[in-house]
């Protein structure tokens, strides 16, 4: 799988993130807030452009001011939004209120009516997929039509271009109109995929039992995909490849916040395989990403650089035994 053009076209959500100022504060006592880009898909680029790739953005975004702030970002974080396109009506930019805290952490998510939902077959046959060395999507682009058809359009278009799928289960309850249905469409995407990302509950989501999530992620590179990485919290990751299975730790940190950690450790592992890094090692770079994500304030602004990352390596014990 050759990711060395280091160019991705990414298909989910962008949206606003609020967090109550300063840090620590809970929400219902905050009298002031801090806006910054959100949405994992957004997220995610902001991640690989900090270190040092390029990406673009498919999604829907609300014609209105959020929706507006949201493009505005994604153009300062240098991220190509030329197919982020405006929708009309009550459709609106997902909002999330998140407290930087770690003690009874709240995070309040607006998505009714998601602009993002509203993502089309037009929208995602308007990209030169051939510009791009791998097609990433996160799991909430399938949560609903038309932007579900849409996306599994992008698939079959990526595909086509010779591109690598990369997939981020991304399991958000709230978003689904039952398990059921998502754990459908999950599976049907996953078995699409050259990359799988996700988390033990993910996991044991898509295989119908908790218990057997391992199982899954190590069933879908059996049965074709190159990388499905089942990531455990503090217990580390296990990662799969056709021909190994490999378990690493993570760097311990004094966390701020639980949240931002799936998004810079994704962002960070194809950074690390875009620059012909080995899986284990993009699986540290990943894991390091995440620790320092989870240590600052924000998400997308908390992203770290190629150069900061190298620090941090360079500087920080670990990784702790997997």
């Amino acid at each position: 799988m050759d990711l060395s053009g280091n160019r991705f076209v990414i298909i989910g959500r962008a949206g606003m993130d609020f967090y109550p100022d300063p840090p620590g504060t809970r929400t219902e006592e905050a009298d002031r807030f801090v806006a910054c880009l959100g949405g994992s898909s957004a997220n995610i680029a902001v991640a690989i452009t900090r270190q040092g790739g390029s990406a673009a953005l498919v999604t829907r975004v609300s014609d209105d001011a959020i929706g507006r702030f949201a493009i505005k970002e994604l153009e300062r974080y240098g991220i190509d939004h030329s197919h982020v396109a405006a929708t009309g009506g009550e459709a609106r930019t997902s909002l999330a209120v998140v407290e930087t805290r770690i003690e009874d952490h709240q995070s309040v998510i607006y998505r009714n009516g998601a602009a993002d939902f509203e993502m089309t077959r037009e929208d995602v046959d308007a990209v030169d997929y051939t510009r791009y060395s791998a097609l990433i999507a996160t799991g909430t682009v399938l949560a609903a039509e038309p932007s579900r058809s849409a996306a599994f359009h992008a698939f079959d278009r990526a595909r086509a271009a010779g591109l690598p799928l990369i997939f981020d289960i991304d399991y958000r309850p709230y978003s689904w109109p039952s398990a059921e249905v998502a754990a459908d469409v999950y599976s049907r995407a996953g078995a699409l995929c050259d990359v799988i990302i996700g988390n033990d509950v993910e996991f044991g989501f898509m295989a119908g039992e908790y218990d057997k999530g391992l199982e899954k992620a190590r069933s879908l590179v059996a049965r074709g995909a190159q990388i499905a990485v089942y990531k455990m919290g503090e217990k580390g990751a296990v990662t799969f490849t056709p021909t190994r299975e490999i378990r690493t730790g993570i760097y311990p940190t004094k966390a701020l916040k639980p949240t931002g950690a799936g998004d810079s450790f994704m962002g960070g592992f194809v950074a690390a395989l875009a620059a012909g890094r080995d899986v284990e090692e993009a699986v540290l770079r990943g894991s390091a990403s995440a620790a320092i994500v989870v240590a600052r304030v924000g998400c997308a602004p908390a992203m770290p650089t190629t150069e900061e990352l190298d620090a941090f390596l360079a500087s920080h014990a670990g990784p702790n035994a997997a």
